[in-house]
C-alpha cells in the first residue's frame, strides 16, 4: 500500500507540471493575441504616429458569449493622438497611407477564441502527439521486421555469420588479387584456408577434450565424494539417509519425466540438423561473398530508388571497412583474452588448459561478457577438480583479464573504427540474446556500429550537401543584385 501510495503521488505530481505548463502556454498565446487586438485598434501610420482617422472612434468591447453590454458601458473613447517627434518641417510630407478599416470581429464573435478546435490545443501536446504516432509507426516497422527476420532466422543467421567471417578474410583476398593472383584462385585459396582453419580449432578442441575426460572424471568424483563428506560433517549436519533419499528422488523425477526427455532429444536432433544446414548455407554464401562481393553489392544498389543510390553508395564501404576494423579488432582482443586465461589456469593446476582457452577465445566474440560466461566454466572445473580457493584464484584472472580488455585492449586495438560506448555495447548485447540468443549476441555489436557509421555518413552528406546549397543560393542573389554604377 505504502509504494502505491508514493506511486500515486509521483504521478498526481507529473500531472500538475504538465498542467503548469500547459497554463503557461496558454497564457503566453492569450497575451500574444491581446496584443494583435490592440493594434488592430491602434494603428500606427509609417511616421510613428497613430491614425485617428484609422482607429474607431467608440466600439462595443466583446462580452461574454450570448450576453447583452449595455452601450454606455461598453464603449472605447477615440484614442487620442499621440505627438511624435517627426522630421523637420522643411522635408517633404509623406504620402498618406490608406488607412485600415475598422477592425471587426472574427466570424465566432470572440477574440479570445481561436478560430478552429486545433488551434486550441497547446503546442507541447501537439509536438508531443505527432512525435508519438510517428514513434508507433516506427515502431510497428520494427516489430515486422523482426519478425520477417525471425520467420528467415536461418538464413538471416547465416547471412550475418558469412559478413562476419568474409570481413575476416577479404583483406586477404584483396592484398592477393593486388599481387596478380586471379580473382577465382585467390577467393578458393583463402576461403578452403579458412575453413581449414576452423576444423583444425574443433579437432583439437575434440581431441583435447576426450584425452583428459578419464583424468577430469576421476578428480569430479573425488570432488563429489568430498562434497558428501562435507555435507555431513559440515554446518548442516545431514545424514546418509537424507542424501541417499535426495539422490533417490533426482533418479524418480528421471525416470519419470522420460518422455520430456526423449521429446527434448529429438528437438534437439531437430536443432542439430538446422545448425548443420545454417552452417553449409554460410559456408557458400561466404565463397560466394570473396569471389563476387562487388558485383553482388552493385546488384543491390541498383535495388534502390534512384536519389538514394549516391547516398548509400557512400555509405556502403564506409560500413564494410567498420565491419572489417571490428572484426579484426575483435579476433585480436578475444586471442589475448584466451592466452592470459588459458596461462592463468595452466599455471594454477587446472586440467584442461587448452581446451578451456580455446572455449574462451569464442565466447570472447561476444564484448565485455563473453568471456567472462565461457570463463566460468574453468572456474567450476577448477572447483570439482582442485580447491575452492584455487577455483577462487581462477575467477580472479578472469576478472583481471577482463579489466584490461575494457580499459586497454578495446580502446587500444578498436580505436575510433567502432565507436560504441560499453553502455551500447552492454544493451546491445542484451537485447541480442533475449531475441536471437547466442547468435543475436554476437552479431548485436558489429550491427549496431555499423548501422551508426552509417547513419554518421548520411547525415554529414546532409549537411554538406546543405551548406552547399546555401552557397549557391547565396552566389545567385549576388548575381542577380544590381550593381551600382561606376563612375
Amino acid at each position: 500500500m505504502a509504494r502505491g501510495g508514493k506511486a500515486f503521488k509521483a504521478v498526481a505530481k507529473g500531472m500538475a507540471v504538465v498542467a503548469s505548463a500547459a497554463a503557461v502556454i496558454e497564457r503566453r498565446r492569450r497575451a500574444a493575441m491581446a496584443a494583435d487586438f490592440h493594434e488592430t485598434l491602434h494603428p500606427v501610420d509609417p511616421v510613428g504616429q497613430v491614425d485617428p482617422a484609422a482607429a474607431p472612434a467608440a466600439r462595443p468591447l466583446p462580452g461574454p458569449r450570448g450576453a447583452a453590454v449595455p452601450a454606455e458601458a461598453a464603449v472605447v473613447p477615440a484614442a487620442a493622438p499621440v505627438p511624435v517627434a517627426g522630421p523637420p518641417a522643411s522635408a517633404a510630407a509623406p504620402a498618406p497611407v490608406a488607412a485600415p478599416a475598422a477592425a471587426q470581429l472574427p466570424p465566432h464573435g470572440h477574440f479570445g477564441r481561436p478560430a478552429t478546435p486545433a488551434e486550441a490545443v497547446p503546442w507541447g501536446l501537439r509536438v508531443a502527439a505527432e512525435s508519438t504516432w510517428r514513434l508507433l509507426l516506427l515502431g510497428a516497422a520494427l516489430y515486422v521486421v523482426f519478425y520477417i527476420v525471425d520467420m528467415l532466422r536461418l538464413v538471416a543467421f547465416a547471412v550475418l555469420a558469412s559478413l562476419l567471417i568474409s570481413a575476416l578474410l577479404e583483406p586477404t583476398v584483396s592484398w592477393l588479387r593486388r599481387h596478380g593472383v586471379p580473382r577465382s584462385l585467390a577467393a578458393g585459396g583463402v576461403f578452403m584456408s579458412g575453413l581449414a582453419g576452423i576444423g583444425l580449432v574443433g579437432w583439437f578442441v575434440v581431441w583435447q577434450v576426450t584425452t583428459n575426460l578419464e583424468t577430469v572424471t576421476s578428480k569430479v568424483k573425488a570432488g563429489v565424494d568430498q562434497l558428501r563428506d562435507w555435507l555431513i560433517t559440515g554446518p548442516l549436519h545431514l545424514t546418509e539417509q537424507q542424501i541417499t533419499d535426495f539422490a533417490n528422488q533426482i533418479t524418480k523425477a528421471i525416470s519419470t519425466n522420460s518422455e520430456q526427455i526423449t521429446s527434448a532429444s529429438i528437438t534437439g536432433a531437430q536443432i542439430a540438423v538446422e545448425v548443420l544446414t545454417a552452417v553449409l548455407l554460410a559456408f557458400f554464401t561466404t565463397f560466394f561473398l570473396l569471389y563476387d562481393g562487388e558485383r553482388i553489392w552493385n546488384w543491390a544498389l541498383r535495388g534502390l530508388p534512384r536519389h538514394s543510390r549516391y547516398a548509400m553508395a557512400g555509405a556502403g564501404p564506409k560500413a564494410w571497412a567498420t565491419l572489417t576494423a571490428y572484426v579484426r579488432g575483435t579476433v585480436c582482443v578475444a586471442f589475448i583474452d584466451a592466452v592470459c586465461i588459458g596461462v592463468g589456469i595452466q599455471l594454477l593446476g587446472v586440467p584442461m588448459a587448452l581446451p578451456l582457452a580455446v572455449i574462451i577465445f569464442l565466447g570472447a566474440f561476444v564484448p565485455l561478457v563473453g568471456a567472462l560466461v565461457t570463463g566460468t566454466v574453468a572456474v567450476l572445473i577448477a572447483l570439482v577438480t582442485t580447491t575452492p580457493w584455487t577455483a577462487l584464484m581462477v575467477l580472479v584472472v578472469l576478472i583481471a583479464v577482463q579489466q584490461i580488455e575494457g580499459h586497454v585492449l578495446q580502446p587500444l586495438i578498436l580505436g575510433r573504427a567502432v565507436r560504441v560506448h560499453p553502455l551500447g555495447v552492454v544493451l546491445g548485447v542484451a537485447a541480442g540474446s533475449i531475441i536471437g540468443g547466442i547468435g543475436g549476441a554476437i552479431v548485436a555489436v558489429p550491427l549496431i556500429a555499423v548501422t551508426n557509421t552509417v547513419v554518421t555518413h548520411l547525415r554529414r552528406r546532409n549537411e554538406a550537401g546543405q551548406a552547399v546549397f546555401t552557397a549557391l543560393e547565396a552566389a545567385r542573389e549576388a548575381a542577380t543584385r544590381p550593381h551600382p554604377p561606376t563612375p
